[in-house]
C-alpha cells in the first residue's frame, strides 16, 4: 500500500513539473533572446538607469569567442619587472653586490667575507652607502617610469569611446526615447554619431518587430532584422505551431530606454539599447482561439535590444538579451 501511494504521489509530482515547463515555455514564447554584437556578442553590455543589472548572456548565436593571438614563433618577453630585473647599469650593480655577498657567505666568510679590521668596517659601510644610493636612484627612475598615467583613464566614457555611463545617454535617460526634446543634439559615442531620429528607429522597430512576430510574419520580420535573428523567430514559430498555440503581441509602449553603448566595425555601426516597454502577450489554441496563456492586461518587460546598420543604410534588429 506504501509503495503504491509512494507511486502515486511520484506521478502527480511528475505531471505537475511538466506543467510547470510548458507553463514556463509558453510564458517566455515571445521573441526570444539571442543574435550577435559583432566582436562584443559575449562581453556583456554596460548597466544603464534602465536596465541596472547585468544582461542574461546570448542565449542563441552564431557569433565566434575571439581568440587570443597566437604566440607560437613569437620572440620570449622580457622577465616580469622587479628591482633585480631591471636593465642597464642599475640592476647590474645591484645585481652583482648581491652576488658577491652570497658568494661570500658560501665561502664560508659571511655576506661581507674577507675583510678585516678598521679596513673591513670601511669597507662595509661604503658597500652599504652604495647600495642605498643605488636603490634611491632605481626607486626614483621607476616613480617616473610608472607614475604617468594614460591620457584617457580618467576621462568619462562617453570621451573614450568606451560607451555605458550617464555621460552616454543623453536626454532619453529619463523616459521614453521618443519622449526627449525635440531639438535633441547628436551624441557622438566613439564613432558612431546617433541623432533623435535613431533612438525614434529603435522604439519604432521595437513594436513593428512584436507585433510581426505576433502575426507569424516572416516577411515583416525579414525586413526589420538580420537573417540570424530571422531564424531564430522562424524555429520559435514552428515551435508554437507544432504546439497547437499561436504568440499574439499587441499593446506594445516603450516605457523608458536608454543607450547602454554604441561603436563601429568597419561600415558597420551596433547600438545596444535598454528598454522597459509594456505589451499584451498571450498564448492562444490554434484551432480555438482559447487563451492557454498570459491575459488582456499589459505586463512589463525590460530587455537590451542590439540595433546594426550597414553605412548608408536603415538600422535593423540584430540581438536581443534579457534583463
Amino acid at each position: 500500500m506504501k509503495r503504491l501511494r509512494f507511486r502515486s504521489l511520484f506521478a502527480m509530482a511528475a505531471v505537475a513539473a511538466a506543467l510547470m515547463l510548458v507553463a514556463g515555455d509558453l510564458a517566455s514564447a515571445r521573441v526570444g533572446g539571442g543574435g550577435s554584437r559583432g566582436t562584443r556578442s559575449f562581453s556583456a553590455p554596460p548597466a544603464t538607469r534602465t536596465a541596472p543589472n547585468q544582461a542574461a548572456p546570448l542565449e542563441r548565436t552564431v557569433a565566434q569567442p575571439q581568440k587570443a593571438p597566437s604566440t607560437v614563433g613569437q620572440p620570449a618577453t622580457s622577465p616580469a619587472g622587479g628591482f633585480f630585473n631591471r636593465p642597464g647599469l642599475l640592476g647590474g650593480l645591484a645585481a652583482g653586490f648581491l652576488g658577491a655577498g652570497l658568494f661570500g657567505m658560501l665561502m664560508g666568510n659571511g655576506m661581507f667575507g674577507g675583510m678585516a679590521g678598521f679596513a673591513s668596517i670601511i669597507g662595509l659601510l661604503l658597500q652599504v652607502g652604495l647600495v642605498i644610493i643605488v636603490a634611491t636612484l632605481a626607486w626614483k627612475w621607476w616613480q617616473r617610469r610608472n607614475g604617468a598615467a594614460p591620457a584617457l583613464a580618467g576621462m568619462p566614457r562617453s570621451m573614450n569611446g568606451m560607451g555605458g555611463g550617464d555621460n552616454n545617454r543623453g536626454p532619453y535617460a529619463g523616459g521614453a526615447m521618443g519622449g526627449g526634446p525635440a531639438a535633441a543634439p547628436a551624441m557622438q559615442i566613439g564613432e558612431v554619431s546617433l541623432e533623435k531620429e535613431d533612438f525614434d528607429d529603435f522604439e519604432r522597430l521595437l513594436a513593428e518587430v512584436q507585433i510581426a512576430y505576433g502575426k507569424e510574419d516572416l516577411s515583416a520580420l525579414r525586413a526589420r532584422a538580420t537573417p540570424e535573428m530571422v531564424s531564430y523567430f522562424s524555429d520559435d514559430l514552428a515551435a508554437n505551431a507544432s504546439r497547437g498555440v499561436v504568440n499574439r503581441v499587441s499593446d506594445v509602449k516603450l516605457e523608458q530606454g536608454d543607450l547602454s553603448e554604441a561603436w563601429s566595425e568597419g561600415d558597420t555601426d551596433y547600438a545596444t539599447v535598454a528598454m522597459r516597454f509594456s505589451l499584451v502577450d498571450q498564448m492562444a489554441d490554434r484551432n480555438t482561439g482559447r487563451i492557454v496563456e498570459g491575459s488582456d492586461q499589459p505586463q512589463e518587460a525590460t530587455e537590451l535590444w542590439t540595433f546594426r546598420r550597414d553605412r548608408g543604410g536603415k538600422w535593423v534588429v540584430s540581438a536581443v538579451q534579457k534583463s
